[in-house]
């Protein structure tokens, strides 16, 4: 593991090299290029507001920053599962040609995706602001480590699905379809409160729940997140995060044959 960790840091510069790739090629060649990234999810929250705020009415004071400080962090763990499995996939001339830590793909993709969310954040604050919604200042100090965590869940999960796409090229297809359904069994729409008592092992076992409920009471019920809550998913990102490396390490040895 040690090895790895050496390696990866060795080709930092390809990691920058390629996390800035992404960043400008994202949506080189639109009209509004880089505005994108903030104007998507706006567009999503726009979507959501509308449909859970007037047809389908949920009675949550300020229900727009409710879903929004879920919406962001949702976007860009899918993100990650369903576009990142490809990651490996879309760079089989590299991986034939040259040696280096395979790992550098997931990472520079998980990266560009997370500077994505950062950079909507700053939009997340903004509406915090100009709504005078406040914040608890001792609360946010724990922003940065739920962050953390799920950046190391969507590696975790990018390194797994991008090894098994390479022999597999199907799973692709499926995270697309899986990923809309995931976010209907994370309360990302809805608060946790409203999930029946019969499905609250599934609530439970869902790493992405634990996550939502971590940023919303950060930043939306401006409260330190609960203790349990944050450290099942801390134990729960540590565990995919191995789990895809694992998984990863053991298939990379194939990719060149596959690709």
């Amino acid at each position: 593991m040690l090895t790895i960790f050496s390696d990866i840091y060795k080709y930092r510069q390809m990691i920058f090299s390629l996390v800035h790739k992404e960043l400008r090629g994202k949506y080189k060649g639109s009209i509004l290029g880089f505005f994108w990234t903030f104007l998507n999810p706006l567009l999503q929250l726009l979507v959501y507001t509308f449909v859970f705020s007037i047809i389908l009415r949920q009675n949550i004071d300020k229900y727009y920053l409710f879903l929004f400080v879920a919406l962001v962090p949702w976007i860009f763990f899918s993100s990650c599962v369903a576009a990142g499995s490809n990651c490996v996939f879309s760079y089989g001339d590299l991986v034939k040609k040259i040696y280096f830590p395979r790992e550098v793909l997931p990472i520079s993709f998980v990266t560009s995706q997370f500077v994505n969310m950062l950079y909507t954040f700053i939009v997340i604050f903004a509406v915090i602001i100009f709504t005078r919604h406040g914040v608890n200042f001792v609360a946010l100090l724990y922003l940065p480590a739920i962050m953390i965590v799920e950046y190391f869940l969507a590696l975790g999960m990018t390194l797994l699905f991008s090894a098994i796409t390479v022999y597999v090229r199907d799973v692709a297809h499926f995270l697309g379809i899986i990923t809309m359904a995931w976010q209907f069994i994370t309360p990302v729409m809805y608060p946790s409160s409203s999930i029946p008592e019969k499905y609250l092992l599934v609530f439970k076992l869902n790493p992405m729940s634990h996550i939502i409920e971590s940023y919303r009471d950060i930043l939306y019920y401006k409260q330190v997140p609960d203790l349990k809550t944050l450290g099942v998913a801390v134990a729960m990102g540590v565990f995919f995060l191995v789990l895809g490396e694992l998984v990863f390490s053991k298939l990379q040895k194939g990719f060149a044959e596959n690709l």
